[in-house]
């Protein structure tokens, strides 16, 4: 099996990853403890990677600007707005998943 090309375009429904950055961490373990609902989930830090499912695409490569259902570890999701593909690891941004080969 050869690994999947490098050059894909995104649409609904696909799965991709998202990195958290400084401010959606503290968004997200912000909203979990306010307004008397509390949401159970470990808490997020900048650079954690979740999977996400893009729900909109905006715009066209390069940046492809998306918007994203991203799935915490926990019982709740983020709604990342206006998120454009970046590289692995980089905060803010979503990338397609990693070519994971199969082992013996």
């Amino acid at each position: 099996m050869s690994p999947e090309p490098s050059a894909k375009v995104p649409s609904i429904g696909r799965i991709v990853h998202y990195t958290l950055s400084q401010q959606d961490a503290d968004y997200i373990n912000g909203r979990r403890t306010e307004n008397g609902q509390p949401h159970i989930g470990n808490r997020c830090a900048a650079g954690n990677e979740y999977p996400a499912v893009i729900v909109a695409v905006f715009g066209s490569a390069p940046s492809w600007p998306s918007n994203l259902q991203v799935f915490l570890d926990g019982e709740d999701q983020f709604w990342g707005t206006s998120r454009h593909v970046g590289e692995p690891g980089k905060a803010g941004t979503w990338h397609w998943p990693e070519f994971v080969p199969p082992t013996a």
